[in-house]
């Protein structure tokens, strides 16, 4: 079973830890000084020694003692791909095969919430989407890496639903910004998962479900840009740091899609689930509601 590196909540004050089938290990209690939170651990290059250090440790608390929090508090840069899976790509139904470079949009660190909370559907529009989506967390400060070398930057991995509110997607005439930062609209966890190797990511099955029913379902291996390519070319313009977050895009399957569209209101429960990553999981609720 995977290392469940989370960040949380337990009495008013942060702290993160490995969730285990036990309970949590309170790593922040214990490494907390050098590591105030992971994004320093993974600075550090120390996920793997901590997830060592805790072998035979006990739990400290139960689960059910701990809110989620996201990940990585704060990052540098959340980064996402747009288009990429084939079925996405012919939703659009222009005629163009794939495109030579992965499209690419920016979104805010409060634009997200954690595992277990609602995703928030703004007054100024209902057309609030959901988008499963696997994303990396980066190791290294990186520049211009080459394809072949791309992989040893990840640091580890964990679950994305990126939401969306469609309308404002096309609210100018090129960008997609307004509709993907709406405050809460999309959420990021439960926890990370350590990169070990290429063959983790290399055909991972990456569903979701709203109110239990199948809505995207497709695997790593049919991306058109690959883990590689995605660090590669996004590395060629911006510098890279520890902890930023790169989102790799969702399949087909999106209640846009639908005819009619089908979005996401009060109630409703979203779940995006991968293998060997786990699963993430919102509810909806309206602003000044939740």
């Amino acid at each position: 079973m995977p290392a469940k590196f989370a960040s949380f909540t337990r009495n008013g004050q942060a702290g993160y830890g490995l969730v285990t089938e036990e309970g949590v290990i309170d790593l922040s209690a214990r490494f907390g000084r050098d590591y105030p939170t992971l994004r320093e651990v993974i600075e550090a290059n120390a996920l793997h020694r901590l997830e060592e250090e805790a072998e035979g440790m006990k739990a400290d608390f139960p689960v059910s003692d701990i809110v989620y929090e996201i990940p990585i508090p704060m990052p540098e840069k959340i980064i996402c791909v747009g288009v990429n899976f084939p079925d996405r790509n012919e939703e659009y139904k222009d005629g163009q095969a794939a495109p030579a470079n992965p499209s690419l949009f920016i979104r805010f660190p409060r634009s997200f919430t954690s595992h277990g909370q609602p995703l928030i559907r703004p007054p100024e529009s209902p057309q609030l989407d959901y988008e499963g989506e696997i994303m990396f967390v980066i190791a290294k400060r990186v520049r211009s890496i080459d394809e072949a070398n791309g992989l040893a930057h990840i640091a580890a991995l964990s679950l994305c639903n990126e939401g969306t509110i469609r309308d404002w997607v096309r609210h100018a005439k090129f960008n997609v910004t307004q509709g993907k930062n709406f405050d809460r609209t999309g959420s990021i966890g439960p926890w990370l998962v350590p990169y070990r190797d290429e063959s983790q990511l290399a055909d991972i099955r990456l569903v979701t479900r709203v109110n239990g029913e199948i809505r995207q379902e497709d695997r790593t291996s049919r991306m058109i840009f690959s883990f590689r390519k995605i660090i590669n070319y996004i590395s060629t313009f911006t510098t890279l740091v520890p902890g930023d977050v790169i989102v790799t895009g969702t399949p087909t399957g999106a209640g846009a899609r639908f005819d009619p569209p089908v979005w996401l209101k009060p109630g409703d429960v979203i779940e995006v689930e991968a293998d060997g990553i786990g699963l993430l999981r919102n509810t909806v609720a309206d602003e000044g509601t939740a």
